[in-house]
């Protein structure tokens, strides 16, 4: 009896789990708009019905692929700090870690700042999953320039994320190398600020 119920659990996770592996793809390379729901049951190799017993929406499958970006992010970030020590390292890391992204073959841009574009209403519930990521984004970045000492860490966070934006967008539109090398340069001077 418990061998039957794991089966009939593990393909109805297994499904649950392509459909979101499948969007995501799909959402970061081509854009949320873009992509119907039918092309998403056809790759994800499920039928309407499973598609939307788990999701019950596009818009919830969006959401559900936001939330997991903001996850991944905050596992890397938690990596990094497991990783690193001081805040200037986490810092410089980050910068790093991002700057590395820029680079690859399927790099789009930043996939939050590409949902929010693609979703402006402010209380729409992707646009709040969006907001949510940024927010806890800001002021981690904000914790780490305060306890490096920084007279302005707010500020110093805010010049780190628009360093890390324009970053995206320049990797994205044109020279990803200058990109990387603007970030890096960005960061540095953030950190060089506090510890002057």
């Amino acid at each position: 009896m418990a061998e039957t119920t794991v089966s009939r659990a593990h393909p109805a996770l297994h499904a649950r789990v392509r459909i979101l592996e499948t969007a995501d793809r799909l959402f970061y390379s081509e854009g949320i708009h873009t992509v119907g729901v039918d092309r998403l049951i056809a790759e994800a190799q499920v039928t309407k019905a499973t598609f939307y017993k788990y999701y019950r929406s596009k818009d919830n499958l969006i959401v559900a692929y936001v939330t997991s970006r903001d996850e991944r992010a905050r596992a890397l970030v938690a990596d990094i700090f497991a990783t690193y020590a001081s805040p200037a390292e986490r810092l410089k890391n980050l910068g790093g870690r991002i700057a590395g992204l820029l680079r690859e073959s399927e790099f789009y841009g930043c996939a939050f700042v590409n949902a929010a574009a693609q979703f402006p209403e402010a209380t729409h519930p992707v646009r709040q999953a969006v907001d949510v990521h940024r927010e806890w984004y800001g002021v981690t970045i904000e914790d780490l320039f305060r306890a490096l000492g920084h007279h302005r860490p707010g500020d110093a966070a805010d010049d780190f994320l628009l360093a890390r934006d324009g970053a995206y967008a320049g990797a994205s539109l044109g020279d990803p190398v200058a990109a990387q090398a603007a970030l890096r340069r960005a960061v540095a001077r953030s950190i060089g600020q506090a510890e002057a």
